[in-house]
């Protein structure tokens, strides 16, 4: 029993020097707290390390809540400690809404911004001061411009810049900097495309702003646009030009291939129609050469004599006669 009464005894001790240390360790914390009456107790500081929190943060953060007169209790901020939040930022972020009479930011609301992802004391900031966004977006590389063609086939190529500020209403779950690009450079270029002509755009670019900032673009995303203006507007290339000549050349094209087509087509019909003629030639050069037998058969048979035979050799030379002489009276009509 005495061997069991000194091994208690030693472990306490150990444990009561450790609980020690680490009150004499965070004794300056703790008095930091009280001086700002924060209200944090030394036992409660200890127990914070045993939960792998960070005293210090949670400390300094409290005091800082208490001095701006905000009500967050020191299990709030070990509470989003542990969850992975950034509580410093948090709480300076409410800091400055409470400054700014932002009623919308509460506590429950600014951590739940922070476990998104996104940065609340900026959010903050920006709804306090707005700030511009380029569109299109210069740091993503391409082309630094929105390019559109109007009624007349003449391309513009423009630039805006948005002037926004942070709806804390509607930033979690809104859609950020790059919604808001895109949406208005769809807006400038409908806007553009819908002009009877590009002079009509160069004469007036506040058309440009006014129609799209008229759209509502700024619905569902985390941001109010305050103005939309337009920097830069410049003329381009002629499309409605260049699109006529790639048609043109295209119909030509298309031209050539069906010519083409009717000329393969003639040159196959004109090769049928020889091959028709030469059979048709055939066919004759067969035929004549069932004259003489015929001649023959009419002679065995008496169905014709000599004298008819002379007869009809007499017609045939007077025939090729006639013909001699038409070719040749139409040969002198020729010259």
């Amino acid at each position: 029993m005495e061997i069991v009464f000194y091994i208690a005894a030693a472990f306490a001790g150990i444990v009561g020097l450790i609980v020690a240390v680490m009150m004499f360790s965070y004794f300056g914390l703790w008095i930091q707290a009280m001086a700002s009456k924060a209200n944090v107790g030394l036992l409660q500081i200890v127990f914070m390390r045993l939960r792998k929190v960070r005293p210090s943060v949670i400390v300094e953060s409290r005091i800082m809540a208490v001095k701006a007169g905000l009500r967050v209790s020191t299990n709030d901020l070990e509470t989003h400690y542990l969850a992975g939040g950034n509580v410093v930022r948090v709480v300076q972020a409410l800091i400055a809404a409470d400054k700014a009479n932002i009623s919308e930011l509460d506590w429950k609301k600014g951590t739940a911004i922070d476990l998104a992802g996104r940065d609340v004391l900026e959010a903050v900031q920006t709804s306090v001061n707005p700030k511009v966004i380029d569109c299109p977006d210069p740091n993503k590389g391409g082309v630094n411009y929105v390019a559109a063609v109007a009624m007349d086939g003449i391309q513009i190529k423009a630039k805006a810049r948005v002037t926004v500020r942070t709806s804390i209403a509607t930033l979690i779950g809104g859609a950020t900097d790059e919604t808001i690009i895109a949406r208005v450079g769809e807006g400038i270029v409908t806007t553009i495309g819908s002009a009877e002509s590009h002079k009509k755009v160069l004469e007036n670019p506040d058309m440009i702003s006014k129609t799209v900032l008229a759209r509502g673009l700024d619905s569902g995303t985390a941001y109010e646009i305050l103005s939309i203006d337009i920097a830069d507007v410049d003329v381009g290339e002629n499309i409605g030009a260049i699109l006529q000549t790639k048609q043109a050349e295209a119909d030509k094209q298309i031209a050539q291939a069906r010519a083409e087509e009717r000329r393969a087509m003639a040159k196959a019909r004109e090769a049928e129609m020889r091959s028709q003629v030469v059979e048709m030639r055939a066919k004759v050069v067969e035929a004549e050469s069932e004259v003489p037998k015929a001649m023959a058969d009419a002679f065995r048979s008496g169905n014709m004599g000599i004298m008819d035979y002379y007869k009809m050799k007499n017609v045939v030379a007077d025939t090729g006669m006639r013909e001699s002489i038409s070719k040749i009276d139409g040969d002198d009509d020729k010259k």
